[in-house]
């Protein structure tokens, strides 16, 4: 089965694209939110959280505390590395099983976002980059997120440069417009994979 690799920065559109595609009937693996289901209490990635990184990241009630752990993997790399660790081989190991279930579709779209930054494209055939100015990128997460331009700043410093995204692309959506314009660019990757998948030219 052909797996398109859905990417981009942060606040780039991808959940809005991810869902078209959804909607068009192509099953999504979210690697986000297999992280999410991978951290939640009882799972053995928290436990690990816990050992290695300090229990000050587990809230009373038990469920990770997001926000502080956010802040410090911001603020130093060796403990992003560490949550890496941890993470990145469950997510793997997951994402296998699910594309493992998968039978009947022409394709399937895995969103990655940190794709580009964790080398992950061997996990895929195709690499689908939404891109948006980083400016228009700073404003849109700053509205979503309530939060200042300086740490919108930062996010964007931590992740790969818009220039490296381009470079590893094989397939391309312009989000600097409006939704109806995004929309209409899904559906024609969408005819654009199913003629991959039929005459079977579908990966790199």
């Amino acid at each position: 089965m052909l797996k398109i690799g859905l990417t981009g920065g942060i606040a780039s559109g991808k959940t809005a694209v991810s869902d078209h595609f959804s909607r068009l009937g192509i099953p999504v693996i979210d690697t986000d939110l297999i992280s999410r289901e991978l951290v939640e209490p009882g799972q053995p990635a928290l436990k690990q959280i816990k050992n290695r990184l300090g229990a000050e990241f587990i809230r009373h009630d038990g469920r990770l505390n997001r926000q502080k752990l956010r802040q410090h993997i911001f603020s130093s790399p060796e403990a992003r590395n560490t949550l890496e660790n941890i993470l990145h081989p469950a997510i793997r190991e997951e994402v296998g099983r699910r594309l493992d279930q998968l039978h009947n579709a022409p394709y399937v779209l895995v969103v990655i976002p940190l794709l580009v930054e964790n080398d992950m494209q061997g996990m895929v055939d195709r690499v689908l980059l939404v891109d948006v100015p980083q400016a228009l990128q700073i404003q849109r997460v700053c509205l979503r997120d309530q939060i200042s331009e300086k740490q919108a700043r930062q996010i964007l410093a931590a992740q790969a440069s818009r220039k490296t995204r381009l470079a590893s692309a094989d397939d391309l959506i312009d989000n600097s417009k409006d939704m109806n314009a995004l929309l209409a660019q899904v559906e024609m990757l969408h005819k654009y994979y199913l003629s991959l998948v039929s005459d079977g030219t579908g990966s790199h």
